[in-house]
């Protein structure tokens, strides 16, 4: 579709507000889930948001860059989440988690490894794509398209 897009300003700016939204509405209503697998699966809608905001300034590579990157950290936050709820016997609300640090250290690692991931710390793979996200945004020329 990115032929079709860059045929209209007004689809582009149009596209990097969607996108814009996508990630501010999903990241708030991840923020009060009660279930493990809800914020994590609300965090990666407002990855997509990142993603389709992003091809809205042209960088249709730079979202599939992400989508790669955003991928393996997230499998890696599923994947524990998944042993977190077998280990408790199925439970999912986190508002009954505790003690978990010492009960699961192993899966508690993983989870600080994918989370420091997903926030985009530098050396780790979410803040290539993070970055690469800010500087196409400021230094972007969107704003001059006639409209």
């Amino acid at each position: 579709m990115s032929p079709v897009f860059e045929l209209s300003s007004t689809i582009i700016i149009l596209i990097i507000i969607v996108g814009s939204l996508t990630s501010f509405f999903s990241a708030t209503i991840g923020m009060v889930q009660n279930y493990l697998k809800k914020v994590i699966a609300y965090s990666t809608c407002s990855q997509l948001g990142y993603m389709i905001m992003i091809c809205g300034f042209s960088f249709y590579d730079l979202s599939l860059f992400h989508l790669i990157n955003h991928g393996f950290f997230k499998a890696l936050l599923f994947l524990s989440a998944g042993s977190i709820i077998h280990a408790i016997n199925d439970e999912q609300d986190i508002r009954k988690y505790g003690a978990l640090k010492d009960f699961l250290p192993l899966i508690f690692i993983f989870i600080i490894i994918g989370s420091v991931a997903l926030l985009g710390l530098p050396f780790l793979s979410g803040f290539y794509s993070k970055d690469l996200f800010v500087e196409v945004a400021l230094f972007s020329n969107f704003l001059s398209f006639s409209v």
